[in-house]
């Protein structure tokens, strides 16, 4: 299911060394509300949802995530950060505790477009506290990102919900796929 690809999906440049913005970024890497928790989450849940589409909405969004979470760690280590654990910023590690471990398919969709919704303030946050302007378009790119993940988790919700039709939810892998265009 999933591949490795050397290229990064976004180019990571940095202006010069910024530890503390490097800090706050192991946030965004292993943090409660990070690339790591939305990656582990949609990983656990895909395992057992039976709506094939969805499953592959969450795989293919798991991969992406870790994906970011590369980006991030490029990041990190260009600003001159510390060797990453799996950590958030101060210091404790995430644990199995903040994974949601429904199995409700309503309220697993919700769950990931509220956490999509508090990753993507916590980046909007963190857009402040740098004046590099290539860690801006890196986090402004991780934003839009977050911003199709939502989308794409509203739609399935809604079609769960209407109980939409298999054309409807290949729509999603579709629009997934659309979303990505503007990347190349």
């Amino acid at each position: 299911m999933f591949n490795y690809h050397k290229r990064l999906f976004y180019p990571i440049h940095v202006e010069r060394e910024d530890t503390a913005f490097a800090k706050v970024l192991i946030e965004h890497y292993s943090g409660i509300d990070s690339e790591l928790s939305s990656a582990l989450q949609y990983f656990n849940q895909r395992s057992y949802i039976s709506n094939r589409h969805i499953r592959e909405l969450l795989g293919i969004l798991t991969a992406e995530e870790f994906g970011h979470m590369e980006l991030i760690s490029v990041a990190i280590n260009k600003l001159g950060g510390p060797p990453l654990t799996i950590v958030n910023a101060q210091g404790t590690s995430l644990g199995i505790k903040q994974i949601d471990q429904s199995f409700d398919i309503n309220k697993i969709l919700q769950i990931d477009i509220k956490a999509e919704t508090r990753v993507i303030g916590l980046y909007q946050q963190h857009l402040d506290l740098t004046a590099d302007i290539n860690m801006k378009k890196m986090i402004g790119f991780l934003i839009s990102r977050g911003e199709v993940h939502k989308y794409l988790l509203k739609k399935a919700l809604r079609l769960i919900r209407e109980n939409g039709s298999p054309e409807e939810f290949n729509e999603l892998i579709y629009d997934y796929k659309m979303s990505l265009q503007v990347l190349k």
